[in-house]
């Protein structure tokens, strides 16, 4: 039997690519239990079979910058790659970012040789809410543009069909442009773990996993590209494992 059901989305067996997407850790934020969340997160992800790497998308602490180092040394206990991507409560500068973790805000790279990941910036170190880079992404879209696969992570909704988002239609047209771009990634919205549609894009939350906020439910969300190539992406509670929601997109 080649895939597992669950509701209406078809799990693969085998997957070519699995990787994980977290957001909203909060380390540090007074009158929550930051440091369990944290465990709980890792300890999850550490028993996720196969997993290829992690992408922590965004308000990684609270507010002060003395936590970044921390949550650095938290992140490192994983034994697969991660990769921060800055939301607007990472409210440290472009250089002291790059100095903790050795790449800019805006960054994109290609992974095994056929997965283009772009992880963008969409806040600044006194946590207002923007737009991305526009020039940058088109930059790296149209490098991108012969992969088969290309994954954008962005704090902030790009779109304000969200509570907290932010309304850039550029982008958004931008985005519709590129076939190869199989899924946006979204956090910052800790009550929104779903799908949400433009020009047939699928944009995708991730609840949280730490805050003093949010879904009753906080957990990971796990994307996987099966050996047939569909995209199949499923949001997991890192408490007790449940699936939550899936969706092929």
């Amino acid at each position: 039997m080649p895939f597992l059901l669950y509701g209406k989305t078809a799990m693969p067996e085998k997957a070519k690519l699995k990787f994980a997407i977290a957001s909203d850790g909060h380390y540090g934020q007074p009158n929550t239990d930051y440091q369990q969340s944290h465990h709980m997160l890792i300890s999850a992800l550490q028993k996720e079979n196969d997993l290829d790497f992690v992408v922590f998308n965004g308000d990684l602490i609270h507010d002060d910058p003395k936590w970044m180092p921390k949550v650095k040394s938290t992140y490192d206990q994983l034994n697969v790659p991660y990769f921060p991507v800055r939301g607007n409560h990472d409210q440290v500068d472009k250089n002291m970012w790059e100095e903790i973790w050795g790449v800019p805000t805006d960054y994109a790279f290609i992974f095994q040789d056929k997965y283009g990941l772009i992880l963008a910036d969409s806040s600044n170190e006194k946590g207002d809410y923007l737009c991305s880079d526009v020039v940058f992404l088109k930059e790296k879209l149209e490098m991108f543009k012969d992969l088969p696969y290309v994954f954008v992570f962005i704090h902030i909704s790009q779109n304000d069909w969200t509570r907290h988002g932010v309304a850039c239609e550029e982008l958004l047209k931008l985005f519709g442009e590129y076939a190869n771009i199989r899924a946006i990634f979204h956090g910052h919205d800790h009550d929104v773990n779903g799908i949400m549609w433009n020009r047939k894009k699928p944009y995708l939350w991730s609840g949280h996993f730490g805050g003093s906020w949010g879904s009753l439910y906080p957990g990971y969300r796990i994307c996987e590209i099966g050996e047939d190539g569909k995209v199949v992406t499923y949001l997991k509670s890192m408490k007790e494992g449940y699936i939550l929601n899936g969706h092929t997109v």
